[in-house]
């Protein structure tokens, strides 16, 4: 899942880094606007939140959600700047460095939030980074078959599968299969977001420490072995 790369990659092996990536950024992103009020993976919502405040003239609130587009962008430039520096060493764990990164921020989030001393804004600037690495990671290795941080890419294919099936032609099966991935990408997203919310309303902060140590294992368990 964070080895097969080119042509040894399958739609069976994109679903599974799909469904399980997916699903933790969508608890990840509910999670946040439960504790904060700001989402750390909706980049589209973001960046129009941005345009808002700026055309209002609400300084502080444009410039927070610029930080926020800002640190998302961030952390996709640290995890492609790691993928080159595995490349370039030849090591076949190359993509699980950022997401042992993303679960050592995540991790360290949600010990700060248990403490008290992670404000709000400060929790979604980390969230948001970690969000960029993880999409940076999953696109890289997939050739940009999959993103999991945000729905608007998954509807969109979604809608491309419903009209290869449509179409007919010789792609059916590539058509079904792209369906199946996308539309398990964002049933995971959102039920991922469920479950996000109500583990934070029992837990608290312990949702995110357990999800950093939920990416850590996968990394570890997936490209160290």
């Amino acid at each position: 899942m964070l080895i097969s790369e080119g042509d040894k990659r399958t739609f069976r092996i994109d679903g599974q880094l799909a469904v399980l990536f997916a699903a933790i950024a969508g608890a990840l992103n509910a999670a946040g606007f439960q504790a904060a009020g700001f989402f750390s993976a909706n980049m589209t919502g973001n960046a129009s939140s941005f345009s808002d405040h700026m055309a209002l003239g609400d300084w502080p609130l444009a410039g927070l959600f610029a930080l926020f587009i800002a640190t998302f962008i961030l952390g996709a430039m640290v995890s492609g700047l790691l993928i080159q520096w595995g490349g370039a060493r030849g090591s076949r764990a190359k993509y699980a460095y950022g997401i042992v990164l993303e679960g050592t921020v995540v991790l360290l989030l949600g010990g700060a939030h248990l403490l008290g001393v992670l404000h709000s804004y400060g929790l979604i600037l980390g969230l948001s980074f970690a969000m960029g690495i993880q999409n940076a990671a999953t696109t890289r290795i997939s050739n940009a078959r999959v993103r999991t941080t945000h729905v608007s890419g998954m509807a969109t294919d979604i809608g491309l599968g419903l009209a290869g099936l449509l179409g007919g032609g010789t792609r059916d099966a590539e058509a079904t299969a792209r369906l199946k991935l996308y539309g398990g990408a964002m049933a995971a997203f959102i039920f991922g977001g469920i479950l996000g919310v109500a583990a934070y309303l029992a837990t608290g902060g312990l949702l995110f420490v357990g999800m950093g140590l939920v990416l850590l294992t996968v990394a570890l368990m997936r490209a160290f072995h």
